[in-house]
């Protein structure tokens, strides 16, 4: 959206505003309006004099203002004409039964722009890339219109009492226009209108914080935080996972520990109890119950013969 060239309103220039957004530069200026405005008044006054110049409607002329500007910066349809042709471009009233007037009331999305004019206040809504923008200075900034709303939104700028010109002819390149046949805008937040927001920021006195108004790239630096501690967390998850994992594989080595020390434990008793049927004292305890036998014998045989 950076790419769309956009100017704001400054006093009662719109007219210039309109036709800079239209261009997409800073092609023109009060200064080259206010000429053209000059001219076309000259050229008025000769025609008028044409039928004299002491005739009253001639007199009544002179003592009218200009008809094509005013000192508040406001530029007539004939001024703003005049200024395109030098790109040749022209004018068409949208709701004329000019051919490509009623061709395009019925397919405006194929046009290239329109100028909007409602007592002395211009706007341009243009085709960039292949989507449409309201280029109104009295806005923060370009507004996206999407193609099924284009022809509901020139609809209701006539409700509202606007006149309407196509514009035919080959406009300028420009950047937005490369770019946005490359890549399509995207504008999650409308833009405000100019005086919203200075409403907005100088109304609230209690403290409070005034509107804040999201431009595109806070909105993608937000959004790449965003990614960043959802990454930041997954790979949290993924070590804690990880951790238990181990912590299951190392009860299951436990576990497998306990077995075999249970079975070492059975073998260490059989060794004992086979130890215990072949112990060393029991045999001695044996050979000590034999020589009591043998001198029991001894004793019982020297009694006989002393008999």
């Amino acid at each position: 959206m950076e790419a769309i060239f956009h100017e704001k309103q400054e006093g009662s220039l719109c007219a210039q505003h309109c036709l800079n957004a239209l261009l997409q530069g800073s092609y023109l200026t009060p200064i080259n309006l206010a000429d053209i405005a000059l001219r076309l008044d000259e050229s008025e006054r000769e025609h008028m004099a044409e039928a004299g110049v002491q005739s009253e409607d001639y007199m009544a002329f002179l003592r009218q203002p200009s008809s094509n500007m005013d000192d508040s910066g406001f530029f007539s349809i004939q001024v703003i004409s005049e200024a395109l042709k030098v790109w040749n471009l022209d004018l068409i009233p949208y709701s004329s039964q000019d051919p490509i007037a009623v061709t395009a009331r019925g397919n405006p999305v194929e046009q290239c722009a329109f100028i909007c004019n409602f007592k002395e206040h211009w706007l341009t809504i243009r085709k960039l890339g292949h989507q449409w923008f309201n280029l109104n200075s009295l806005l923060t900034g370009p507004e996206l219109i999407s193609d099924t709303f284009l022809a509901m939104f020139l609809a209701q700028l006539q409700q509202e009492g606007y006149s309407i010109f196509l514009i035919t002819g080959e406009l300028p390149n420009c950047e937005a226009d490369q770019l946005l046949k490359i890549t399509r805008a995207f504008q999650p937040i409308k833009p405000q209108l100019i005086s919203d927001t200075d409403n907005a920021g100088s109304s609230d006195n209690s403290g409070k914080n005034p509107t804040q108004f999201i431009d595109e790239d806070a909105l993608q630096r937000a959004l790449a935080e965003s990614r960043e501690m959802l990454e930041a967390e997954d790979a949290e998850l993924q070590r804690a996972m990880r951790l238990s994992m181990e912590g299951i594989t190392g009860d299951s080595e436990e576990q497998t520990s306990d077995r075999v020390e249970t079975a070492e434990e059975i073998r260490q008793r059989r060794l004992a109890y086979l130890a215990s049927t072949d112990n060393p004292q029991a045999e001695d305890t044996g050979t000590q119950d034999m020589a009591d036998d043998a001198m029991l014998q001894e004793a019982l045989k020297m009694s006989m013969e002393s008999a």
